[in-house]
């Protein structure tokens, strides 16, 4: 089982960036599916986006177009640029890795988009 670590939130006036660092601790990291998920109070956790080593990325729809997601296998890291941020962008941001059906979750760092 793999052990992530985000980094990288904070507090972000509206139309602001902000880029999320997660680090990943384990074997074989290049195996697994990548993502970033968030979870807004009141809400359910939601996807923000997923990425393969073949390099495939998926998107959820609030966040197309603003949101980059990469990865890096050889340091076991997946980053997230977020651009153009709105109020509602606000959540705790979680990484996520997938692999044959088992989910492992890092404990989330918070971005806040206000003025």
């Amino acid at each position: 089982q793999v052990q992530l670590v985000e980094s990288g939130g904070g507090l972000v006036q509206p139309g602001g960036s902000l880029r999320l660092s997660c680090s990943a601790s384990g074997r074989m990291f290049s195996t697994y599916v990548m993502g970033w998920y968030r979870q807004a109070p009141g809400k359910q956790r939601e996807l923000v986006a997923t990425v393969t080593s073949g390099g495939p990325r998926n998107y959820g729809d609030s966040v197309k177009g603003r949101f980059t997601i990469s990865r890096d296998n050889s340091k076991n890291t997946v980053s997230l640029q977020m651009n153009s941020l709105k109020p509602e962008d606000t959540a705790v941001y979680y990484c996520n890795a997938r692999r044959y059906g088992v989910d492992s979750w890092g404990k989330g760092t918070l971005v806040t988009v206000s003025s």
